[in-house]
């Protein structure tokens, strides 16, 4: 666990720079706050002109401060912060949390204070969370610390949340209370000028007293860091991380020459960090919440094979449908439970899955439908819905789902739909750590989140977290790159030179030949043989059919003679001034599916892959997912799956399965290639043409862009 870390989260002694009497000023809310908190340390306010400060001994600057001080919580003018810590760290103070906004989220003058900020803490070692933040809260009773200036202290919970925008604290603290949820550790950490997310992330995961990790984010300062830490946390320590990341909007993506450029936004990439780490994003507060209720009150599922049972068709259905549309399964009941079943409840009900114990139904139907269903090794979790009617014992029937859950390591999701006529039930089950949604879609959705964190946890996939390494010519593509870098700083390869690169590193090609001159065609033809598709080289010349730059299915020297003619004055209407280095006759290759590899040097995270199906309109269709590589193993095969129309590549209509493992082996090399060489800065490989399972797969068309590292 990082130590400067816990010298903030874990104070013995806490001084308050900046603290004061008045009423309604953030001084007077942090002190009251840490003493009515319960803290367990030693509290020193600071005020210059103050004797006393809420009742306690105020003290005129830090360094007159008889005793030893691990935190300091600094509340003065942002001029002055810089100044105060280096008091600080004169009297020896390990960490400190800056409430003081007016740093560079206000630009201008705010950076450069920021900056001196930054610098202070570096030169003194110093850690510091903020400026600009809510302040730190940690609940665990041997410290019960509410460093902050919100409105209420959390009650206790094994819950950790850290977040950029202190705003949202104060209204996810309120939502929280609102809830019944409590939390381990709360920390707003501001302009980060310091202490980071990956900090935190790494302190969470190692706090015994938190079991499910919430973030807010804007931004993320280390991409890479960030991933390997929270993939730690997830695979290693086994917590689930939720997080809501802001500026999901396209304007963020900047325009680009390739398909892949074009697509690969900076949503994108974050998007892959959170995928390849584990991190599961969510759209809102609370979703956030209604997954974090169910992570941290029950035990995961084995699978997503779950029970339904409900007192009325209609919800029962609604949940069914919810279930399906998330990748659930209705459970198969065995023929005991279904006897079981059939034995207690009334003939008009259902014993199938979804079990309706019809509306009339007492807390006992329940007891029996609920106790039967979970018992059945074929259910890995159950759904309960109840409506509230007029005969339906509310109370009753909440008070038998920890009774039935008793010894039962399956998680048990409830939706008491309703606010006003279930709230003696609702309050029942939350006091009793029974997750309760107004709605079974949200119950459903937070069921299949665990779902998704549990599959993640599978010793199969564990054993594919792994990097593959191929044996390819390195140097020999370093000193290709290195020459056509030589004249330019940004250079675009023409399919020849691009298809040179790939084959460096083992990508399947087609056989080609580059022309210059149309006698040279008849010849071409004969060594490729037909049918050849005719592409006009040109570095200039990014998008091919844009320019009628290609001609395909050329069978005969005529053909070819004519559609060199053609493709060279096409190109040079649309494009008078682009450079032609020839025409490239290319083997046409066999029908197979066609799919999109590509790469991305996102300038802050560093290259990004990306796969989809492929063709013309990529961009319009936009099925494509992305990773960061270096990838594992697993995510090359997850790029794969996680697209819509993966169905397209496992046969339909009675097309064979396409050749998964070729193209997993294309993305993997990809991902090598582009970790190899940052020079590469976008590239396309589309189509990939895709044959039946165990034939393959080779590339058809490729470009690569260059530039100067």
């Amino acid at each position: 666990m990082p130590e400067s870390i816990k010298a903030i989260m874990e104070p013995r002694s806490i001084a308050v720079v900046g603290a004061t009497d008045r009423r309604g000023s953030v001084g007077r809310a942090v002190v009251t706050n840490i003493i009515e908190g319960g803290f367990s340390g030693v509290l020193y306010p600071v005020n210059p002109r103050a004797k006393s400060v809420v009742c306690n001994r105020a003290y005129p600057s830090i360094t007159e401060i008889p005793g030893e001080i691990d935190m300091a919580v600094i509340i003065v003018p942002a001029p002055l912060v810089a100044k105060v810590i280096h008091e600080a760290a004169d009297k020896g103070v390990k960490g400190v949390v800056v409430i003081t906004a007016g740093f560079k989220e206000v630009g201008g003058e705010g950076v450069k204070l920021e900056n001196e900020v930054k610098a202070a803490a570096s030169e003194r070692g110093i850690r510091l969370v903020g400026p600009n933040c809510l302040g730190v809260i940690n609940t665990d009773p041997a410290f019960s610390m509410n460093a902050s200036f919100a409105q209420t202290m959390p009650k206790p919970g094994n819950i950790g949340f850290i977040s950029q925008s202190g705003a949202l604290c104060t209204a996810v603290l309120d939502l929280a209370k609102g809830r019944d949820i409590g939390f381990s550790k709360f920390i707003s950490f501001g302009n980060k000028a310091d202490v980071n997310e990956v900090e935190l992330l790494q302190y969470l995961a190692e706090d015994p007293q938190t079991s499910v990790i919430l973030m807010y984010l804007e931004d993320i300062s280390d991409g890479r860091r960030f991933a390997r830490v929270a993939s730690e946390v997830t695979w290693k320590h086994l917590k689930p991380i939720l997080a809501i990341k802001s500026g999901r909007s396209e304007e963020g993506a900047r325009a680009a020459s390739s398909h892949t450029g074009s697509l690969a936004g900076s949503d994108a990439a974050y998007d892959a960090i959170f995928l390849q780490s584990g991190i599961q994003r969510v759209e809102d507060v609370n979703e956030m919440f209604h997954y974090a209720e169910a992570f941290s009150r029950m035990p995961l599922p084995e699978g997503g094979r779950i029970a339904i049972v409900t007192n009325a068709g209609g919800p029962g259905i609604m949940t069914t449908d919810a279930a399906v549309r998330h990748g659930l399964t209705l459970s198969r009941f065995s023929a005991e439970t279904e006897e079981a079943l059939a034995g207690h409840l009334p003939p008009t009900a259902n014993i199938h899955n979804p079990v309706d114990v019809i509306g009339d139904a007492d807390y006992h139907r329940y007891e029996l439908a609920l106790k039967s269903t979970l018992m059945d090794p074929g259910v890995d979790g159950a759904i309960v819905v109840l409506t509230p009617q007029k005969m339906t014992d509310v109370l009753e029937t909440a008070q038998i789902v920890p009774k039935v859950m008793e010894g039962i390591k399956k998680p048990v999701l409830c939706s008491f739909m309703g606010i006003v006529d279930v709230s003696a039930g609702v309050k029942y089950l939350v006091e009793h750590n029974i997750p309760n949604y107004s709605f079974p879609e949200a119950a459903v959705r937070a069921f299949a989140s665990m779902v998704r964190f549990s599959e993640r946890l599978a010793p199969g996939r564990s054993q594919k977290r792994r990097s593959v390494s191929y044996s390819v010519e390195k140097e020999a593509v370093a000193a290709l790159i290195a020459e056509k870098l030589a004249s330019a700083d940004n250079v675009h390869l023409p399919e020849k030179e691009a298809n040179e690169i790939l084959r460096l590193y083992g990508f399947p090609l087609l056989k080609s030949r580059l022309v210059t001159s149309e006698d040279e065609v008849e010849a071409a033809l004969s060594f490729v043989g037909p049918p050849v598709a005719m592409k006009i080289s040109s570095r200039d010349v990014v998008h091919k059919f844009d320019v009628g730059g290609v001609i395909l299915k050329i069978e005969t020297p005529d053909q070819a003679r004519e559609a060199y003619r053609k493709i060279l004055a096409s190109v040079k209407r649309a494009a008078p001034d682009a450079r032609v280095d020839g025409v490239l006759m290319e083997k046409m290759a066999k029908g197979g599916t066609e799919v999109i590899l590509g790469a991305h040097l996102d300038p802050k995270f560093g290259p990004l892959c990306m796969f989809g199906l492929g063709g013309t309109f990529v961009e319009a269709i936009k099925d494509v997912t992305f990773r960061l590589a270096p990838m594992w193993e697993l995510s090359a095969e997850e790029m794969i799956r996680s697209i819509k129309s993966f169905r397209i590549l496992q046969g339909v209509r009675g097309n064979p399965p396409a050749d998964i493992e070729a193209i997993k082996d294309c993305i993997l090399r990809m991902s090598q290639l582009v970790s190899d060489h940052p020079e590469i800065v976008e590239m396309d490989l589309n189509p990939v043409i895709v044959y039946a399972e165990g034939l393959g797969c080779t590339v058809a068309d490729s470009r690569i862009m260059l530039k100067k590292a």
